[in-house]
């Protein structure tokens, strides 16, 4: 399953500035692509307009080579799970009926769960680290807990492709590699992943491909070694940076800087 945007802009009702502006990347089938960049680069709109949920101003958006608004939204949500940074709980539910809700898509209003939908279920609990919280009310649940359950809704979906925004955010360090492996195991077994994330040298240690927003524009696209500059990275986050070899990985690792002083 691959994403696409060809010449991708979206503004947002009558702002002067697009929120994307001449945005255009591949995903290829199957790889794990980081998309990066500060705050209010675009990240999450970019994901926004890749799942059809706003309209772009222009360009083209396809996934799995048909546009998105030709997808059947039923089959779109079978194919793709989606993780967004933030959603509301409207009420109380257990672990496992919330990761279970994955599988409505499949299962349509009146079909009962059967033996493939309860082993989607337990396989995504797994895969999350949330077989033991099956019984919790959601509502109850940490913050990382909640993202790690929520991935796991988004895993018993059993999606040929899967967005995530955020994926690790409130999550302490053993939580956050335990997902990056995760994904990475997920795209190494034919998933394609598009992960949204701050923290780039996990990102430059897992992922296939990157993206690099600045201001709603595409600053660098494609391997690591064509997104890991210090010259391009320091324009874009305004802050001086030195870009290393991590030891243990042999990715690049990018440190911050000193910088100037506070005036």
């Amino acid at each position: 399953m691959t994403f696409e945007a060809l010449d991708l802009a979206v503004r947002y009702g009558r702002a002067r500035w697009r929120a994307l502006d001449g945005v255009t990347m591949v995903v290829p089938e199957g790889a794990l692509y980081a998309v990066l960049g500060p705050n209010g680069s675009g990240k999450s709109t970019l994901m926004r307009a890749l799942l059809g949920a706003v309209s772009p101003e222009s360009g083209v958006v396809r996934i799995g080579g048909k546009e998105t608004q030709n997808w059947a939204r039923r089959t779109l949500a079978q194919t793709v799970g989606a993780v967004p940074q933030a959603e509301h709980l409207a009420f109380p539910t257990s672990v496992r009926d919330f990761v279970a809700m994955g599988r409505y898509p499949h299962l349509g209003p009146l079909r009962p769960e059967g033996e493939k939908d309860r082993a989607a279920i337990e396989e995504a609990m797994g895969r999350c680290d949330v077989a033991d919280l099956r019984g919790r009310d959601v509502t109850t649940l940490s913050g990382g807990e909640l993202q790690r359950v929520r991935i796991a809704r988004a895993l018993a979906q059993e999606p040929a492709a899967l967005v995530l925004d955020e994926p690790t955010a409130s999550l302490d360090i053993r939580h956050e590699m335990t997902i990056f492996r995760l994904l990475r195991d997920s795209a190494d077994r034919g998933m394609t992943v598009l992960l949204i994330t701050h923290h780039i040298n996990l990102a430059a240690r897992f992922a296939d491909r990157f993206l690099l927003l600045d201001g709603g524009k595409v600053a660098a696209e494609g391997e690591a070694g064509e997104v890991f500059r210090g010259d391009v990275l320091e324009e874009v986050y305004r802050w001086p940076v030195e870009v290393g070899t991590d030891p243990v990985s042999g990715a690049p690792r990018v440190t911050p800087l000193q910088g100037p002083a506070a005036s």
